[in-house]
């Protein structure tokens, strides 16, 4: 079966380079990345519960056949591998199938109107609602943005179908763009879930300035749901070598779990907002610290301060301090994670390969160590090799 699947790849590929093009232009591009990293008591306690020591490859490879000036087929292939595990190609032998499909859809115009039909990617209100590839359409005309995101489909089966969709508006004000959204998500027995916000972003030139704000309502059984979630942040440039930035956001809790209201800050499936390298996943994303949500952002507030420093060509650095806390905790529980200081480097080794160095300590607070005797403050060493073309 193995010969077989690869005769036909050989084939298909050979077909590709021969057959008549129709004037179809073919454009291919990718990324890869190493990681090689070591996380260490994350768990907020010395039992090395959540200890990782690894090194793994990522490869994307993209396709895309340009049929026309309103047509093209995208198509982008995922591979990944932990080294040494028997569960991908990092084995010895190295011949696992590990080909993921990561986007394949149809992008068209027709008029002013843009289509991409099938599996592909978007992000809805920076990532605080949605960051994730899915299966659905996407149509943009005019500043307009329609989304339609299957979520779940579970035919004749036991489970619920749940639906997302998607509207958005970009006004642009020269200096300032403003995105109001809303997304509604449809759970098929009567549950529903809906966030109405707004997205700003500003650039004054060497200040940029961005502001997310999102109302989140519905209705999940006789419960009905009351949170919001608010962020801001801004890059500062003072000259080619330095700039600051930072970033705060505040997602609301659930103050009393007993009542009929919830008030916790929580959206469909694929959420994804990358923060702190280690309590919110930041290049090694294998664990958060213990009692973080991570990237799906709920029931914390963050706050962040950073530097990046270009000395020479080539070369730059940057540190960031976060410090974040839970706002509604048990009776009892601590709300303070702690301090994080994360501190960075890349530099380009040759013409497009990039290696990273990264290092990050957590000085814990109770909310991250849970009062643990056995306490002890997480901490993140890891480097990155990467390339894109």
């Amino acid at each position: 079966m193995k010969k077989i699947f690869i005769a036909m790849i050989v084939t298909l590929i050979g077909l590709a380079f021969t057959a008549p093009s129709f004037a179809v232009e073919h454009e291919f591009g990718g990324y890869w990345r190493v990681r090689m990293f070591s996380m260490k008591d994350f768990s907020g306690d010395d039992s090395g519960s959540m200890d990782s020591s690894m090194a793994d490859t990522r490869t994307h490879l993209y396709y895309t056949a340009v049929i026309n000036d309103n047509l093209k087929l995208v198509n982008k292939f995922e591979m990944d591998a932990d080294w040494g595990s028997s569960a991908s190609y990092g084995d010895i032998g190295a011949d696992a199938v590990a080909i993921e499909v990561k986007n394949t859809y149809a992008d068209f115009n027709l008029g002013a109107l843009n289509a991409k039909v099938g599996t592909q990617g978007t992000v809805i209100q920076r990532g605080f609602v949605f960051d994730e590839d899915f299966s659905g359409v996407v149509l943009t005309s005019n500043g307009v943005i329609a989304k339609y995101i299957k979520v779940e489909e579970n035919g004749d089966n036991a489970g619920d179908d749940i639906t997302a969709y998607s509207l958005s508006y970009t006004a642009d004000l020269d200096a300032v763009k403003l995105t109001p959204v809303f997304t509604y998500v449809d759970d098929d027995d009567d549950d529903s879930a809906w966030f109405i916000g707004l997205d700003v972003d500003a650039d004054f030139g060497g200040t940029a300035l961005w502001g997310t704000f999102i109302y989140n309502g519905g209705e999940d059984g006789s419960d009905d749901i009351k949170a919001w979630l608010a962020a801001a942040g801004t890059d500062i440039t003072l000259s080619d070598m330095i700039s600051f930035h930072g970033q705060a956001f505040y997602a609301t809790g659930d103050d009393n779990a007993a009542d009929d209201d919830i008030e916790n800050f929580t959206t469909i499936d694929g959420q994804s907002y990358a923060w702190a390298e280690i309590m919110g996943e930041g290049i090694f994303d294998d664990y958060v610290s213990n009692n973080s949500p991570g990237v799906e952002i709920s029931n914390i507030t963050a706050a962040n301060i950073g530097v990046t420093f270009v000395p020479m060509e080539k070369l730059s650095i940057s540190a960031d301090l976060w410090y974040a806390r839970l706002n509604e905790v048990a009776a009892g529980a601590d709300e303070d994670l702690g301090f994080e200081i994360d501190l960075s480097a890349t530099y380009e080794l040759v013409d497009g390969l990039s290696l990273d160095v990264v290092g990050a300590y957590l000085f814990a607070d109770d909310g991250t160590t849970g009062n643990a005797a056995n306490d002890e403050n997480p901490w993140e060493v890891g480097t990155q090799l990467s390339l894109s073309f």
